[in-house]
């Protein structure tokens, strides 16, 4: 027997659709979208298989956020549905919804979307990953959550560069240090006034600088003069202006502080799931633990995917094609499918590794020489397809980075 089961997932409740071998629908029915609908439709896919010699079991349901995480986890990892030989596969809706348009005469409702879903199983080509284990689950969480708050402090950071501006519109090109120190942050806390700070003997203000920045500071007086310099080249604002500037500016740093405390948080958690999880890949030159953990987490248990080509495909790293006759266009477009938080990563990481080795750095300046438009990107998605053959490689064979010629 083979059964294909199609799941319809909304907040509340899941459309299920069973399918046989043929195509012919053995049972529809809806439970809710908690635990106990899920052991019902369990219980249910248990009889319709009891006494049968089940040769291929599928379910599917499309990626919907939170919606489709529970079920799935739930049925992945149900003993007497893994007894059975099941696969539960999570889609990418648009695949689904490409599928569906060759039935031209259904309507959009939920029952009809799990039939799709289940004939699309029965078609038999899945471009998509099975659900993941449970650490590789944790670990996607959490990385995705440091990812989400990166972008939170660059937002904050880029609106806190625009309220400096305001208060000390030369800051930025006059002061030779990092604005987002800890004591360039200090000392917008203490909410001086521009006409206060120019007014600061030197010595002062060096000592202060050095004191909040643990003796970091190479040349402390130099700092302090082109703070100097840069307050009283800047233009004033009256009283209640400047006041209102200083209440954002202390709120921004109070943001991006606490959003730092956060990652640092995160990261803890990040390398206790990581030192559970088996990979190689941090061997290589430029890949630090934060490409490694993102990496790792996209992409989940590495015989997930065939081969390599399949994960350059989930994370989107390939041109589309645009063909018709002899003509072939020059000029196409990166996908705008696949797994933009492992793109991300790969690229980011590609970008690590071209300052590293030789090879990558090489292949980059070539693809680079290449095309007369968009050379950084073409050559930076190029060399990250690249390094993703040597990331299924060294997961797939378990192996450490061994540089050519080594």
């Amino acid at each position: 027997m083979k059964l294909f089961v199609g799941l319809d997932v909304s907040s509340f409740d899941i459309k299920v659709c069973f399918l046989n071998g043929e195509g012919k629908q053995l049972s529809s029915f809806t439970v809710a979208n908690d635990l106990p609908g899920a052991t019902q439709l369990r219980d249910e896919i248990l009889r319709i298989t009891s006494n049968q010699s089940v040769r291929e079991l599928r379910i599917g349901l499309e990626s919907t956020s939170v919606y489709s995480f529970h079920p799935s986890m739930f049925l992945h990892n149900d003993e007497s549905i893994r007894a059975l030989g099941g696969q539960v596969l999570v889609m990418n809706p648009k695949q689904i919804a490409n599928f569906k348009k060759s039935y031209s005469d259904m309507d959009k409702t939920d029952e009809i979307d799990a039939f799709v879903i289940a004939d699309y199983l029965r078609f038999g080509r899945l471009p998509m990953s099975v659900v993941k284990e449970e650490q590789y689950v944790a670990l996607q969480q959490l990385t995705r959550a440091r990812y989400q708050i990166v972008r939170q402090i660059t937002q904050e950071k880029q609106r806190f560069l625009q309220y400096l501006s305001y208060k000390c519109n030369t800051f930025t090109e006059e002061v030779e240090s990092s604005v987002f120190g800890k004591a360039m942050m200090d000392l917008f806390l203490e909410n001086y006034s521009l006409d206060e700070l120019s007014q600061m003997s030197l010595e002062d203000l060096a000592n202060y600088l050095q004191s909040k920045g643990k003796n970091r500071f190479p040349d402390p007086k130099h700092v302090a003069k082109s703070i100097q310099k840069a307050v009283r080249s800047s233009y004033r604002l009256d009283k209640v202006v400047e006041d209102s500037i200083d209440a954002i500016l202390s709120t921004s740093i109070t943001l991006i502080r606490t959003f730092e405390k956060q990652i640092k948080e995160l990261e803890k958690s990040i390398e206790r799931i990581m030192k559970g999880v088996p990979q190689t890949i941090q061997t290589i030159p430029g890949i630090g633990p934060v490409f490694t953990a993102g990496i790792i987490a996209e992409l989940g248990q590495i015989d997930r995917f065939s081969d390599e080509t399949k994960i350059a495909k989930y994370a989107g790293l390939y041109w589309r094609k645009h063909q018709s006759g002899r003509f072939t266009a020059d000029d196409t477009s990166l996908s705008r499918n696949g797994n933009q938080y492992l793109r991300y990563y790969l690229v980011e990481a590609a970008n690590s590794v071209r300052r590293q080795i030789p090879e990558y750095s090489e292949y980059y300046a070539k693809k680079y020489q290449e095309v007369p438009k968009h050379q950084h990107k073409r050559a930076l998605v190029l060399t990250a397809r690249k390094l993703v053959r040597l990331v299924d490689a060294l997961l797939r064979k378990n192996q450490i980075y061994t540089p050519k010629g080594a």
